[in-house]
């Protein structure tokens, strides 16, 4: 009687500590390829592998003869421009002194008329082309606005918090336009991808909760599902499945806010915490 009392309460505790089968998977991220929108000659690299960069930190630089060439002649434009400007102004102001002194005369009767409308004529086109000079003005600092943007274009920074995961042009090489140069991965981009067998899922389901478990990871490690492929394949020769018999599976991600703490390519046990 003693004995067949204790294989009942081993039996339910065996049931007590019963978790739901175990999908297999790893992390994975989504790097962001961080490229120029110009081509050039690499002049400087400043990170390399492995390296935490922040939003804002220096990546790399191309060559920057011709850009910076551009930019100092339209500084220099501008300046002359604005100068010429200066000097019109001056002598729209006089002519306006000379306007209204010949208008005074006339009042008098003691002035020449011609003279008066010689000097409104001047008036008049010395108004046009301050007007004209101010037009020029703001296209030429639309024309170094965009000769800086340029430049800082040859001068990459991070638009991303995270780690280096590769480089794939060094100093001296060319890189085409719009090819990447370093890939960050940010942690927010970090998450499972795992594989449920065919059997299994029926189970599953776009925002379900799952934990996450591997050698290592932190404690109640939590996510949801975020996509469900639509076509089954075979269980990638990466993925050892529990079961050998079951080869169909369906590839499934899931993601938490703020990424998950797992390394890309780390192996992970994923379970259903709900419906």
């Amino acid at each position: 009687m003693k004995r067949l009392s204790l294989l009942l309460l081993l039996l339910l505790a065996a049931c007590g500590d019963h978790k739901p089968p175990a999908w297999l998977g790893y992390g994975e991220g989504d790097n962001s390829l961080i490229g120029a929108p110009q081509p050039g000659w690499v002049t400087h690299l400043g990170v390399q592998r492995g390296q935490i960069v922040k939003r804002g930190d220096f990546l790399f630089s191309l060559d920057d003869t011709h850009e910076t060439a551009a930019r100092d002649q339209a500084a220099a434009n501008l300046a002359q421009a604005k100068a010429e400007l200066a000097q019109e102004q001056a002598n729209n102001t006089y002519t306006q002194t000379e306007v209204e002194r010949q208008t005074g005369l006339a009042r008098d009767h003691a002035g020449v008329p011609s003279t008066l409308d010689s000097t409104l004529a001047s008036f008049r086109e010395s108004q046009a082309h301050i007007d004209q000079l101010e037009g020029q003005i703001r296209q030429m600092e639309g024309a170094l606005a965009d000769a800086q943007y340029q430049l800082s274009q040859r001068h990459i920074v991070s638009q991303v918090d995270g780690q280096v995961q590769d480089i794939y042009f060094f100093q001296g090489e060319y890189v085409p336009a719009a090819t990447a140069v370093v890939s960050v991965l940010p942690p927010a981009n970090v998450f499972v991808r795992f594989f449920v067998p065919e059997t299994e899922f029926a189970h599953v389901k776009l925002g379900q909760a799952v934990a996450i478990s591997c050698d290592g990871c932190a404690p109640n490690l939590t996510a949801k599902i975020t996509f469900i492929a639509q076509q089954e394949e075979f269980t990638p020769p990466v993925i050892f499945s529990i079961d050998s018999r079951q080869k169909l599976v369906f590839k499934l991600e899931a993601r938490a806010p703020g990424g998950l703490k797992l390394n890309p390519g780390e192996p992970v046990e994923v379970r259903p915490l709900g419906t």
